[in-house]
């Protein structure tokens, strides 16, 4: 049986099933062999869903087991669950169950729990603010269940939600402005104050403090707590809730309500409110919504003038509710995740992890375990590398809202040093419009202020293209072309664009001003294609429609290249419609001599082909198909014959099995350019920049 951690509650609303989700997360992120178990679904999770987990039974079943006292049948079951689902796992973390009405023996469960399993033990509670004294019974009776503090299964505690906002009966109420809010306890003042963490058998795995944001739902998600009508759904599905108010004042009176993430509530017949609202819009303040009650709906005359507002993405709703049932069922948003909220449910996890001890959880993980190299992994290692090289990556598209705030994140985790290329006045006020700071690790520098200096350097390099001043100071008017003269110039060590430019855009200045490494014919691209097991790479995909023979060799190794510096271990799969000797005709020729020239250059790695893509990618496949080949079924790098192949097959994985595709990676040129998605995530961005900032150091 796998060694296993029970995660256990104390109390309510601890947020126990966040915790072990996050350390299951930050187990993936170190490429340990940990799965994710759930005993008992009390409550459907998409959270749960996203780690792989199938609950061995319900809360429904468990309570039959329970009525007629066969509590050992159903750890029977759970333990058989237990170990079908986790026999590949050096360790598991568990979910323990959470008293309620429907369980109301959830403690004696637990205990059960922890000898069917022979599992370790981690207490969650919640900072009961500054009585340490209560949070220090708490847990010593609730260690008491598992044969008290020094029985040692219990391993220790994780203090939950500390400083998070309290009315006056001491209920975490992030929905009332008289709530009041203090400073996340340390762990250094819990160990002096709390007597059972000053014992040399019981941990404080961590304390993790209240985050607003990540109690934020998005606007999208009212229509589940009650029936509204979408007047214009703008950006319903992406804007936030970060504040509830009620518009029954005069708008003289509401200014100080529209602030960034606000939702407003108000009579459908408040067509000055609306207005209001729809000004406030206009000006930068990117409101989550206005919600109109009663069931009255805006004049005609206030559509027309609220149209731009609604252009530029304001969601307004209509519900036949009135104001104060609104004001009343509003709050629950707070806690309530959508199963589609893949973007929340990833900063959770990722607060919760970053504020988890590793070392002393990894001394829990007693077993020794494989290293893998999961998608939480590559991105945790992407991160972890890019932190030790203090890179500065310039962002021509500055001004754009996600690079902004990828940028800042960056500053932030101390990715990088970003330089955003745009005007300062309107960078600034949009990220005040954002609710950002712009901090002292990103630099904001105004396209005119520089672009004379590189008017010189660029003639001198296109010279034998004609080039004159005149031409190169027109050239230089594109942010682009100005970023890729600055890296030219070694005032910056990469370029990531393309949020809002084409891949030719952001490619072909980097070709024509920073060309290609000495010995490198061609450049080329790799996508890191995140499958729910590991890190995959595939090239190319986005640069070469056509390569002959010796070029789709030059993508082999590169691709081979890139993966090895991104802790990938490069196992080259030459894709083709055929697998070995099985077909003929130019096109299976070509990925023969391809190959021949790959191991011929570069005998040094592990290359063949021509394989299909099933007998590359899958062992049973590769048995019958390919059985002597030191690649097929265990193929990390996959090299596609053509770009109509490539792009067709990335983006069919990508959108077919919802995978993460980081990319495209550009190889080949003598200083690192990368270019984005027009539809990427600020996390996406983040990421790219990172691989950025490990390639400048490669």
């Amino acid at each position: 049986m796998s060694g296993c951690l029970l995660v256990v509650p104390v109390g309510l609303s601890t947020g126990a099933r966040s915790v072990s989700l996050g350390l299951y997360h930050m187990a993936d992120q170190r490429g340990l062999h940990v799965s994710y178990f759930v005993p008992v679904m009390q409550k459907a999770s998409s959270m749960i869903r996203l780690a792989g987990s199938e609950a061995a039974m319900d809360a429904q079943r468990l309570q039959e087991y329970m009525r007629v006292d066969k509590l050992d049948d159903a750890l029977e079951m759970i333990v058989t669950a237990y170990e079908e689902q986790t026999q590949s796992a050096e360790f598991v973390i568990t979910l323990g169950l959470t008293v309620n009405a429907l369980v109301p023996y959830a403690e004696r469960v637990n205990a059960s729990l922890a000898k069917a399993l022979d599992a370790k033990v981690l207490l969650v509670a919640t900072d009961t603010e500054d009585n340490h004294g209560l949070m220090n019974s708490q847990l010593e009776i609730a260690a008491e269940a598992y044969g008290g503090v020094s029985a040692g299964r219990v391993v220790g505690c994780v203090i939950n939600k500390s400083g998070a906002p309290r009315d006056r009966h001491g209920d975490i109420r992030p929905d009332l402005s008289s709530a009041t809010s203090t400073e996340a306890v340390s762990a250094h003042t819990l160990a002096k104050t709390m007597p059972v963490l000053q014992r040399h058998d019981f941990d404080l795995f961590g304390v993790i403090p209240w985050q607003h944001h990540l109690v934020s739902s998005r606007t999208c998600d009212i229509a589940s707590l009650f029936d509204v009508d979408w007047i214009s759904r703008g950006q319903a599905d992406t804007r936030r809730v970060s504040h509830i108010s009620i518009g029954t004042r005069t708008t003289a009176n509401l200014k100080s309500v529209f602030t960034f993430g606000t939702l407003l509530v108000t009579a459908g017949d408040r067509d000055d409110i609306l207005q209001a609202a729809a000004l406030a819009e206009m000006s930068g303040i990117e409101l989550a919504g206005v919600l109109l009650t009663g069931g009255y709906l805006p004049s005609e005359t206030t559509m027309q003038l609220i149209k731009p507002a609604l252009e530029r993405g304001l969601p307004v709703l209509s519900t036949s509710m009135d104001t104060y049932a609104c004001g009343t069922r509003i709050p629950r948003l707070y806690s309530l995740m959508a199963d589609d909220d893949g973007v929340r449910y990833q900063a959770v996890l990722d607060h919760i992890a970053e504020h988890i001890d590793g070392k002393k959880l990894r001394n829990v993980f007693d077993a020794r375990s494989e290293r893998k190299l999961s998608p939480a992994a590559f991105r945790y290692n992407l991160i972890k590398v890019a932190r030790t090289l203090n890179k500065r990556v310039v962002l021509p598209e500055g001004d754009e809202s996600r690079t902004l705030a990828a940028a800042i994140a960056c500053a932030q985790k101390g990715i990088a040093h970003c330089i955003l290329l745009g005007d300062r006045t309107r960078i600034e006020s949009l990220a005040e419009a954002q609710g950002l700071e712009i901090p002292e690790g990103v630099s904001v520098v105004d396209p005119v202020s520089i672009r004379e200096q590189y008017v010189d350097p660029f003639v001198a390099l296109r010279k034998h293209k004609g080039m004159n001043e005149v031409r190169a100071r027109q050239l230089l008017e594109d942010n682009v072309v100005l970023g890729t003269m600055m890296l030219h110039q070694d005032h910056v060590d990469g370029l990531v664009s393309g949020a809002v430019h084409t891949t030719a855009n952001t490619i072909l200045p980097a070709m024509q001003l920073i060309k290609t490494r000495p010995g490198v014919s061609l450049v080329s691209s790799v996508f890191f294609m995140c499958l729910p097991d590991q890190v995959l790479v595939y090239g190319d995909c986005a640069v070469n429609p056509e390569p002959d023979a010796q070029e789709l060799a030059d993508i082999a190794i590169q691709s081979a290249d890139s993966a090895k510096a991104f802790g990938i271990p490069p196992r080259v799969a030459m894709i083709s419609y055929s697998t070995g000797s099985s077909g003929h005709g130019k096109n299976v020729d070509k990925v023969v001599e391809a190959t021949r020239i790959a191991k011929e250059q570069r005998p040094d790695l592990v290359i063949d082909g021509p394989l299909q893509y099933d007998a590359a990618a899958n062992a049973g496949v590769a048995a019958s198909k390919a059985p002597d080949s030191p690649v097929a079924g265990k193929a990390t790098v996959f090299v596609f014959p053509d770009l109509n192949t490539g792009n067709t097959t990335y983006k069919a994985v990508q959108r077919s099995a919802n995978v993460i595709s980081v990319g495209p990676l550009l190889q080949g040129l003598k200083k690192p350019v990368n270019d984005l998605s027009r539809g990427a995530l600020v996390d996406d961005i983040i990421y790219t920049i990172a691989l950025t900032a490990i390639q400048a150091a490669s």
